[in-house]
């Protein structure tokens, strides 16, 4: 039930405030895709383990690139 919550926030997310947003994201996947990815692969507690590590990478500092879901 949260996988799914959760699955739908991130789509929701994509679809609707992300558009607005513009891109903005050093890594592909994006930090969206890579976060439904991972809690579709991993489950909710791992998955979003995964994702704040990604998230927290991703800043101005660092120079991005491709980092897939492990």
């Amino acid at each position: 039930m949260i996988k799914k919550i959760l699955l739908v926030f991130i789509k929701s997310y994509q679809y609707l405030l992300s558009p607005v947003l513009g891109p903005s994201c050093r890594f592909y996947p994006t930090c969206s895709d890579y976060a439904y990815e991972a809690i579709l692969r991993y489950g909710p507690l791992k998955g979003l383990i995964f994702t704040f590590k990604r998230i927290i990478r991703c800043h101005p500092f660092n120079a991005g690139g491709i980092d897939p879901v492990p």
